[in-house]
């Protein structure tokens, strides 16, 4: 580890800056869509793989980058993925078809997967001292929770100023400059003694399985979620993931070995990542919706209103939530910032048909933010708490599939939620912008609900680690 405190918090910001190139990536494309259609000439039935191809392969390797990370050497599998997904960056931008383009995105969706799955494990072996720990946590945490709307602001600007390819090629300096000071500030991997054997069933099944999820869920809305597709799809997904826990339980070298799963602070931080990302999907992609098709808003008004959140995110993030743990521990934090975005929601969830900025949506964004802000930090050191250092890259892959499974579920779900008693709505005789705000508001009830049970569950299981000292590797 680093000797030098200075170098090791430029290390930080130098991983923050890849995972914020990441996370931005998942936002600034919805801002361009209408430009990349009406360009490359897409139906609205494959736009969305503009989108589902990114998803696809970004989810379905979390959990195979992790691990690779953890046998690899995690600065070695951060450099691979910055890389591909710089790269693949700069194909985006160039592309002058559809199919070099969803071609581009899928790569960028598996480099993307890469960074994000070993940034973490890589946080976590630069600060090993308790409060310096969660002082780069909340760093990190403010990337990843602020990441999406800087996305909306930037993806307007960019697309509205210059074209939606820049929205692609801006990522090239950024990929530059952190891979170069990658190289001169990140530790060099420790040398693994004896053979590296990978799990090939485990990685070929568990990979299979979440792409077939992801893929099923991102177009259970389109194709009707009890179509054969969808429920042939899901079915295959489950049928490869007994498979893989039945090869995990069984092989000498497993991907995942399964005792991390005995782990209560792992176990529980999964559990209410995947409440947590539904609840948290909803606010933004359906408060999003609600600004522009309800009351009006422009993408860039849509962006600026989510800037109070932000805000309060980087002050907590960047200094009080650290505080807050090293005072509380993980549980209390956890369970007090997930109830704040329950009564957040549940206030979007009565949003009038004329609602006004500072009445109806700045507090809400206030206790979004303020939530958000206190409960990242220690769930993210709750999960990572619980993971040996030779287990912190697979534990982060799962932390992260977690929230993005988690979110495309809950998104999907409430999504056709919406849908549903907007149609009823509208079949009892309101206008369209009523019975979308009807829509709406049950979408973020169901999100305030799930944002109140992972507050139960966390505030319940989650446990304050006593002493210094890792757990030991699970094999």
């Amino acid at each position: 580890m680093f000797d030098d405190a200075r170098k090791r918090w430029w290390a930080l910001y130098v991983l923050c800056s890849g995972v914020l190139m990441i996370v931005l990536d998942t936002t600034i494309v919805n801002v361009a869509l209408p430009s990349i259609r009406e360009d490359l000439k897409f139906t609205e039935t494959s736009l969305v793989w503009v989108v589902n191809a990114y998803m696809l392969t970004f989810g379905g390797f979390l959990l195979l980058g992790g691990r690779l990370g953890d046998l690899f050497g995690h600065r070695k599998l951060f450099l691979v993925g910055l890389v591909a997904f710089t790269l693949a960056s700069l194909a985006c931008g160039l592309a002058n078809s559809q199919p070099m383009l969803i071609a581009a995105r899928a790569v960028q969706g598996l480099g993307g997967a890469v960074v994000t799955a070993v940034a973490l494990s890589l946080i976590m072996d630069l600060f090993q001292e308790t409060g310096e720990r969660a002082k780069a946590m909340g760093v990190y945490g403010f990337v990843c929770s602020a990441g999406g709307s800087i996305g909306v602001l930037l993806g307007g600007f960019l697309t509205t100023t210059l074209n939606w390819h820049w929205i692609f090629l801006v990522n090239l300096p950024i990929g530059l400059g952190v891979y170069v000071a990658s190289l001169r500030l990140l530790p060099r991997d420790p040398a693994h003694p004896g053979e590296v054997r990978v799990d090939v069933a485990g990685a070929i099944t568990v990979t299979a399985s979440l792409m077939l999820a992801v893929y099923a869920i991102v177009n259970g809305e389109v194709l009707g979620w009890r179509s054969s597709t969808v429920l042939g799809l899901l079915g295959t997904s489950v049928a490869l993931m007994l498979a893989f826990l039945v090869t995990e339980s069984k092989v000498a070298a497993p991907l995942m070995p399964l005792g991390l799963f005995k782990r209560r602070n792992i176990a529980t931080a999964n559990v209410v990542g995947v409440l947590w990302a539904a609840a948290m999907f909803a606010w933004f992609f359906i408060s999003a919706l609600y600004l522009q098709l309800v009351l009006g808003y422009n993408a860039m008004q849509v962006g600026l209103s989510f800037l109070p959140a932000n805000l309060i995110m980087a002050v907590f993030s960047l200094g009080l939530s650290a505080t807050i743990v090293m005072r509380f521990g993980f549980r209390l934090p956890l369970a007090g910032g997930l109830l704040c975005a329950a009564v957040a929601l549940a206030w979007f969830a009565r949003a009038p048909l004329e609602g006004r900025f500072v009445v109806d949506v700045l507090p809400s964004m206030v206790l979004l933010g303020i939530g958000g802000g206190v409960a990242f930090n220690p769930l993210l050191l709750g999960a990572m708490s619980d993971a040996s250092p030779e287990d912190s890259g697979l534990a982060s892959g799962m932390m992260n599939t977690a929230f993005m499974m988690g979110g495309a579920l809950g998104l999907a779900i409430l999504a056709s939620i919406a849908a549903a008693r907007t149609e009823h709505v509208r079949l009892a005789g309101a206008t369209a912008r009523e019975a979308l705000n009807g829509g709406y508001h049950l979408a973020f009830l169901c999100g305030a609900i799930a944002a109140a049970l992972a507050a139960i569950i966390g505030g319940t299981l989650m446990r304050t680690r006593g002493g210094a000292g890792s757990p030991p590797p699970v094999h």
